[in-house]
């Protein structure tokens, strides 16, 4: 499927979507441009995009895949792809995996989780197959014991191993502890979270001979973000065009960014999905352009939509939502997430803010943290398994007044989410 013009793409999802009928009701009909168009609230959008009578899709749900994206175990969110975009995803993906520095011939061990609708297996192995350099496919998985997997990769002689940061050096870990050298290694092509120096180091000592760089910059709900951008550091990419629009908006005004240097959140506009349409869509980042090429940008963090934690991604509602339960007593008057990085984990500190006074009662503190953890994990169980399994430090909460909250300096607005790790 070639790419939609985009006034043929906002009118079709006007006459086909009533999500985006009820939203683009008070614009004229001439409404053609990203900029006469409001951004999408997340919140709105999948509470309109249920599975079944589904507001946002255009037709019926009768020929897609469906793959599941971010949200709550009680109310999980699905994104769908007919097969003609699926194919054009992937695709133009695997266009982008030359930048990788993938060459032909290379053996490519597929490490990404596969199952229960997760699309980053399948969406990795297929954008490989779609490559435009030949390259041979080890279909490992994530979930695969890493005794099997090392003399999988030795047995293969695997030169490229894709996979999450946490994926990685799980394996790089298992690699110097049992002693095995992997020399064929050469790239190492992460996704779905940043990373950070120390893990850097880690792969580095389990890999000497391998680069890290990013395998790109997709989302199963979002779509295609960017490509990765040769010879720079590997938060930078740039957009897929002429199949995606991406925008960097001011944090309060929502106004498009141009200059580079300031930072702002990542909004996208699919050119190529008509079920689904994502149009001025949240991307969940921040991001800056960088000013060297065209539609060059480096990715900055989560944004207040939603934040990752290792292998975990919460939105900000799931935790206040968890307070909203827990606080019967409505002690917390206001909240942010912050997330820190120490010993080679990430770790998410939730910052409650309580009345002036309700310092004093350190045991109904201390009974209303552990509740608010409670709630917060029963909705999220991928984070306490993540604790048990070592990857990130358990939930903690950070008692402060509403003053030590921070605010954006220019709006005096609340800042959702505090992301304080070091990213390289």
């Amino acid at each position: 499927m070639s790419a939609q013009q985009l006034s043929d793409l906002i009118r079709f999802a006007r006459h086909n979507s009533p999500f985006y009928r009820d939203l683009y009701a008070s614009l004229p009909p001439s409404a053609d441009r990203l900029t006469d168009l409001p951004v999408v609230d997340q919140k709105s959008f999948w509470a309109a995009n249920t599975l079944h009578d589904s507001r946002v899709l255009t037709g019926p749900l009768s020929e897609a895949t469906v793959y599941k994206t971010g949200g709550t175990t009680g109310s999980p969110k699905f994104s769908v792809y007919t097969r003609d975009e699926w194919r054009t995803f992937v695709t133009t993906f695997g266009q982008g995996l030359v930048d990788t520095g993938l060459r032909p011939g290379h053996r490519v061990a597929d490490l990404f989780y596969a199952g229960e609708l997760y699309a980053s297996f399948l969406f990795v192995l297929d954008s490989l197959a779609h490559a435009p350099v030949e390259n041979v496919r080890l279909p490992i998985g994530g979930g695969a014991p890493l005794e099997s997997t090392i003399p999988t990769l030795r047995d293969l002689a695997a030169q490229v191993l894709a996979g999450t940061p946490t994926t990685l050096c799980r394996l790089a870990e298992q690699v110097l502890a049992s002693g095995v050298r992997l020399d064929s290694v050469e790239l190492l092509l992460f996704g779905g979270e940043a990373l950070f120096d120390d893990q850097r180091r880690l792969l580095a000592t389990a890999f000497p001979g391998a680069e890290a760089r990013s395998v790109g910059y997709a989302s199963v709900d979002a779509g295609l973000l960017g490509r990765p951008v040769p010879g720079t550091d590997a938060r930078v990419h740039r957009a897929f065009t002429p199949h995606s629009l991406v925008e960097i908006l001011d944090d309060s005004t929502d106004e498009p960014i141009t200059e580079p240097g300031r930072p702002g959140r990542v909004v996208v506009t699919s050119l190529f999905r008509r079920l689904m349409p994502i149009i001025r869509y949240p991307a969940g980042d921040r991001a800056e352009w960088t000013g060297t090429g065209p539609g060059h940008f480096r990715i900055l963090g989560r944004a207040e939509e939603g934040v990752r934690v290792g292998p975990v991604s919460l939105y900000t509602q799931d935790a206040q939502d968890a307070v909203a339960s827990a606080d019967t007593a409505g002690q917390v008057v206001g909240m942010q997430l912050v997330v820190r990085r120490w010993e080679g984990r990430d770790g998410l500190v939730l910052r409650l803010a309580t009345a002036p006074g309700d310092e004093r009662d350190t045991d109904r503190r201390e009974c209303l943290a552990r509740a608010v953890v409670a709630e917060l994990e029963t909705v999220r169980p991928l984070y306490p398994d993540s604790v048990r399994a070592g990857f990130v430090h358990p939930l903690s909460v950070e008692w402060a007044r509403h003053r030590d909250l921070a605010v954006n300096p220019r709006s005096g607005k609340l800042v959702r989410v505090l992301d304080e790790r070091p990213t390289a």
